[in-house]
């Protein structure tokens, strides 16, 4: 069967080269998508103004050279493989078919009215290729609820960013094990290391783990996956009473979880952590505790970045006067009650916090302004990351140094953006992809510590 796949705008912003993922299928941008597009390439919205502009570029490098019957009728896209059969990209005139009878054009706002001519355009195309699957892409769920109701049979959101298909199998960091692990062992080869013991088990044991992911049962075990194979785990022997008796900048552990993610944040040979988990569970706290432990104590790095997204997507921090810091604190006030956390007990706790932040050269960033730096020898903290894209978590990552480290924090429960959902964030993706890299290490904090209500709150608000 024909698929002809109408993409709707959200979905070329979301993922600017996505006229790649339809194969050998017909592709169709409307006209409006078009206009739309030139419209949101001159905002000052960087972010999104930039993937409109590599949108454009992408659909033109496409048709460049076609003349305008092949522009309406399909020009080949290139394959990034060989073997793959082509797909087609039309531009539509949906100018045309505005009062057309079998797609009744809606009047409403200017929104409104660019949603219904792509809507309009779709259903065209059914009307015109009943024997072809005519499917309408798009983000909008609202948009997905008008077509059914103007009567096309096929929406669908965009899936290709989508690495999971429930947010339940997402990586946690651990395996939990009921009971003993040890009795569902049939054999191991233990080894010593200095005063290191280490596990090796048949692969069949633990199937589903990845590098740097912890083992636990009930009985007090806890391993760490330090390396593993098609046939082999190596399991590291970690002591549960050493992993909660942990201590950094003064503060220990309350949980297992939290054990671990101590555990795993302070390996040097660990360039990346991603920590999740609800909020109150520590994850700040413990990105905190451990960036002024490394550079205060023990002279690992020079700096400590803190940056997070804020309402427009981490764009722009406005025309008031004041520095990039001042203008960053109300978004990262965060920081500040946790640094009260960490000193309140102090004699002075304001002279302390003024001191630690000068001496380990804490600075809030805007991830605007993060593009185009490398930071070296710098502890990064990105704090909300549930809220960004792929694509802005990829450019910040990139960024980088040599002898530093990055800690990636979010909570799936609390997305502000529309058109994002725990299954296309940016910190799914994120956690998905870099759970085999040796160099990442990845923990689900559980267990809401923040207080008594807050955990109510949590679970039952």
């Amino acid at each position: 069967m024909e698929k002809i796949f109408v993409l709707d705008t959200n979905v070329l912003l979301h993922d600017p080269m996505a006229l790649n993922a339809f194969h050998e299928h017909r592709v169709v941008v409307p006209m409006t998508v078009l206009e739309e597009l030139d419209h949101i390439k001159d905002r000052r919205d960087k972010d999104v103004s930039r993937e409109a502009r590599i949108a454009i570029n992408a659909i033109d490098k496409i048709l460049f050279k076609a003349n305008p019957k092949q522009i309406q009728e399909g020009v080949e896209i290139p394959v990034a493989r060989e073997g793959e059969r082509n797909g087609t990209l039309a531009i539509f005139p949906d100018q045309l078919i505005s009062h057309d009878t079998a797609a009744p054009y809606l009047d409403g706002s200017q929104q409104q009215a660019n949603d219904n001519r792509i809507i309009n355009v779709a259903l065209h195309l059914q009307l015109k290729n009943p024997e072809a699957y005519v499917c309408l892409v798009t983000k909008d769920i609202n948009m997905r609820l008008k077509a059914k109701g103007s009567g096309l049979e096929n929406v669908e959101d965009y899936r290709r960013d989508r690495v999971l298909d429930d947010i339940q199998y997402m990586a946690k960091g651990y395996e939990y094990s009921p009971g003993r692990f040890w009795d569902r062992v049939d054999s191991v080869d233990t080894l010593r290391e200095g005063a290191q013991t280490v596990h090796v088990l048949s692969r069949s044991v633990l199937p589903h783990v990845h590098i740097n992911q912890f083992v636990y049962d009930d009985s007090g075990f806890v391993g760490l996956v330090r390396a593993v194979d098609d046939e082999r785990v190596e399991l590291l022997d970690l002591c549960r009473d050493q992993l909660m008796h942990q201590s950094m900048w003064g503060l220990s552990p309350r949980n297992m979880e939290q054990a671990m993610a101590f555990f795993l944040i302070a390996q040097a040979d660990i360039d990346m952590t991603v920590l999740t988990g609800p909020a109150g569970s520590g994850k700040t706290l413990i990105a905190l505790a451990y960036g002024l432990h490394a550079i205060l104590e023990d002279k690992r790095f020079d700096k400590l970045i803190v940056a997070r997204s804020t309402p427009p997507i981490a764009e722009d921090i406005g025309f008031l006067p004041g520095t990039e810091e001042e203008k960053m604190a109300p978004w990262l006030a965060a920081f500040d009650d946790n640094l009260e956390v960490l000193h309140g007990t102090d004699e002075s706790p304001f002279s302390s916090i003024e001191y630690v932040k000068d001496k380990a050269n804490i600075q809030f960033k805007s991830l605007n302004f993060m593009r185009g730096r490398s930071f070296n020898n710098a502890y990064i903290v990105i704090d909300e990351a549930q809220g960004l894209t792929q694509f802005q978590l990829k450019s910040i990552i990139t960024r980088v140094g040599a002898n530093s480290k990055i800690v990636v924090l979010g909570n799936l429960a609390q997305i502000d953006n529309k058109y994002i959902s725990p299954l296309t964030s940016g910190l799914t993706y994120l956690v998905e992809k870099s759970k085999h890299f040796a160099h990442a290490g990845i923990m689900h904090v559980n267990g809401i510590e923040r207080s008594r209500l807050a955990a109510f709150a949590e679970e039952n608000l």
